[in-house]
């Protein structure tokens, strides 16, 4: 007889206090899964699986429900569970005995198996094209420790190990991939309680804004774990002989859970995969996509700072005078001062097509000033807009001349209307991090 045989399904077993927290787990799960956001909605019929970008394939792959935020809270949490209590009471009264809740137990592990997949792959994608945590930039690298956030300490430091990034994001899809099949949904399961709760964890300790959705993944995944999970520790602990539970419903065709299977992994990881290797190919979205200047990406020291002619010397505590300036290969220029900084604080996954939307450099991270540019070369200038969201109204023009291939010299009104007028000098400086090793650098 083949052990992959099909059950009748049966509820006989099935405790009286086992089917209420069954109804109202049943209840609860479905609304947490389940899209019921308009946005949501509409964000689905704007999915183009031809465009070389992968966002709005992440954009499905990350719901979960947020009424009152982008991040959402646990408040969602106790409405939906209060809803889940209502159904449940509702379901006990009007309940019929010839209901199947072995049947729908098995669809709710489905239900969550391709869900929790689905959240955990795509995730994982990200992380092994090294997009989640990019490479530190050279305003990051020059930015003082303690001008950055817990938050901000954690992601530089996945970014500068892309390799250990890329391992990480192959745990998730590993897991995600083992969660389809049901012989190995409880191993997928188990791997995301470790996985993701090494996530939440740090989530809670580094201050990131994740903290809610890796808990959301969790859930689920406990859900899935605890149907082998008595099994389980009954073979590993007591030692003792335990067969699987094979139960299926009937009508379940093979061939349909096949096709579905193959659709779903063709999709959340071929397609979705190829789109984010375009991405890491030609437009890793956490920094600006437009080039700046030609030849003058480096770190700057400030030999020369004036404003209103009058020459500014170097100082630890001036607000005004400039320390160093940093232009990034893209069209970024940072200033390290002691101007005070209302830090921008966003600290969970974004994705913005927008070169100003794309803030990722400057969330974090204080002590320094960024801002966007355009040259008007017909006019050997810079038009400087401040990044930060919290400055709008910092904006510059500053006329710009290169006299050798290490000098830039900046002269313009500030935002004081003030004149001024500043000459930079290139750093030849060198950072472990992006020789690969410490022992290259001699000190």
């Amino acid at each position: 007889m083949s052990e992959e045989r099909i059950i009748k399904p049966s509820s006989s077993a099935w405790q009286g206090y086992e089917i209420v927290l069954f109804r109202f787990l049943f209840i609860y799960f479905v609304l947490q899964v389940i899209p019921l956001d308009l946005t949501y909605l509409r964000g689905l019929d704007e999915i183009n699986w031809l465009y070389p970008g992968y966002e709005d394939i992440f954009f499905i792959t990350r719901y979960f429900p947020n009424f009152f935020s982008n991040q959402g809270g646990f408040a969602e949490w106790g409405i939906i569970a209060v809803i889940a209590a209502i159904g449940t009471l509702i379901w006990s009264k009007k309940a019929r005995q010839t209901t199947n809740y072995s049947e729908l137990y098995y669809w709710l592990r489905v239900i969550l198996r391709f869900r929790l997949a689905l959240g955990i792959i795509g995730y994982g994608i990200i992380k092994i094209f090294t997009l989640q945590a990019p490479f530190p930039s050279l305003s990051n690298l020059t930015t003082n420790y303690g001008d950055l956030s817990s938050w901000k300490i954690f992601s530089m430091s996945l970014g500068i190990v892309p390799g250990y990034e890329m391992f990480l994001g192959s745990v998730e899809l590993l897991a995600g991939l083992l969660l389809l099949f049901r012989k190995t949904s409880s191993i997928g399961a188990l791997i995301v309680l470790i996985f993701t709760g090494n996530v939440f964890i740090s989530n809670l300790a580094y201050g990131g804004g994740e903290y809610v959705y890796s808990l959301y993944l969790i859930s689920m995944a406990l859900f899935v774990f605890s149907y082998d999970a008595p099994r389980i520790f009954n073979l590993v602990y007591h030692g003792r002989p335990t067969a699987p539970n094979v139960f299926k419903p009937l009508g379940s065709g093979k061939s349909m859970r096949l096709a579905l299977k193959s659709l779903f992994i063709f999709l959340f990881v071929g397609v979705y995969g190829f789109k984010t290797y375009s991405v890491y190919q030609h437009n890793a979205y956490q920094f600006p996509r437009t080039a700046g200047l030609a030849g003058i990406t480096g770190i700057y020291n400030v030999s020369v700072f004036k404003i209103n002619g009058k020459l500014l010397p170097y100082s630890l505590t001036d607000t005004l005078r400039w320390k160093d300036v940093v232009f990034e290969k893209w069209a970024t220029m940072s200033v390290r001062s002691n101007k005070p900084i209302h830090l921008e604080t966003e600290n969970y996954e974004q994705i913005h097509k927008q070169d100003q939307d794309r803030n990722y450099e400057l969330s974090g991270a204080g002590g320094r000033q960024y801002y966007s540019y355009t040259v008007d070369s017909l006019r050997q200038r810079l038009v400087l807009l401040n990044r930060n969201k919290n400055e709008k109204q910092d904006a510059m023009f500053l006329n710009f001349t290169r006299p050798d291939g290490t000098t830039v010299v900046l002269s313009s009104v500030n935002a004081s209307q003030d004149s001024l007028y500043v000459v930079l000098t290139k750093i030849n400086k060198q950072y472990p991090a992006t020789m690969g090793r410490l022992g290259r650098i001699k000190l």
